[in-house]
Order: structure tokens, then sequence, then C-alpha cells
């Protein structure tokens, strides 16, 4: 989380942390997930910019869609807003299909994920 530190952006709380199977692609190892909330004055393009900054400080190569990463942040959501654009997508197109992102993201919106929600995504998700 340090690392997305910078001006105009504060982490406030993260979710606990969740091993789970990875959806889609080649054969992989589990994942870790979590999801973090986030105060900004960041735009929502400027938010995405900072995120791919910390996947390639830590040497994020992208050859292959869904394939073996060793991190992967994404915007889930931005206020109220919605984004629609080939860069990026808010809310997440994928997120309520799947587990990894729905679990750790009741821990820390329960009015916005219910248990059905979370019953009716893919994956396993195991928690730390």
């Amino acid at each position: 989380m340090e690392l997305l530190a910078r001006p105009g952006l504060r982490i406030e709380r993260s979710s606990r942390v969740y091993e789970t199977d990875p959806v889609g692609g080649p054969p992989q190892p589990q994942y870790l997930n979590a999801v973090v909330q986030a105060q900004t004055t960041l735009s929502p393009h400027d938010l995405l910019a900072a995120c791919m900054d910390v996947e390639q400080r830590m040497g994020r190569v992208r050859a292959e869609r869904w394939g073996p990463r060793i991190i992967d942040v994404d915007v889930l959501t931005y206020d109220e807003e919605e984004v629609d654009e080939p860069d990026l997508v808010v809310p997440h197109p994928r997120m309520w299909e799947r587990r990894f992102v729905v679990a750790p993201l009741r821990d820390l919106a329960p009015d916005l994920v219910t248990e059905e929600q979370v019953a009716a995504s893919q994956g396993e998700v195991h928690r730390f």
C-alpha cells in the first residue's frame, strides 16, 4: 500500500488478504488479493496511472491476457462515477463475477456486497 502513496491519494483501510484461485487464463499459481479504500483528488485516469506505476515498479510484465503476473492493481469503483473508455471502465466490468474481488470488497462495504453476491461469484477464496 505504501507504493500507492502520493499527493492526492490516501489509503484509508484495507480488507483482509485472501488466497484465491486464478479465474481465466492459463494454469498458474494462486494469488493473494485484497481491496483497499482510498480518498483521492486524482481523476479516475490519474488514479489508474498511479496503479500502473505501482505495477511497473514491482516488475509486472504484460505478456499474456490473464496470464501469470506479480501484481495487478485495478480501479474497481470511483465514488458514484461511471467511466467507459477504451483504457478504463469503472465500475470494473467483471468485478461482480469474481469472488477474489467481491469477498474482500464485502469486508470493506457489507452494505454494497451481499453474501448472496459472494456466493454467486466464481472462484475459491481462503482468508489469511
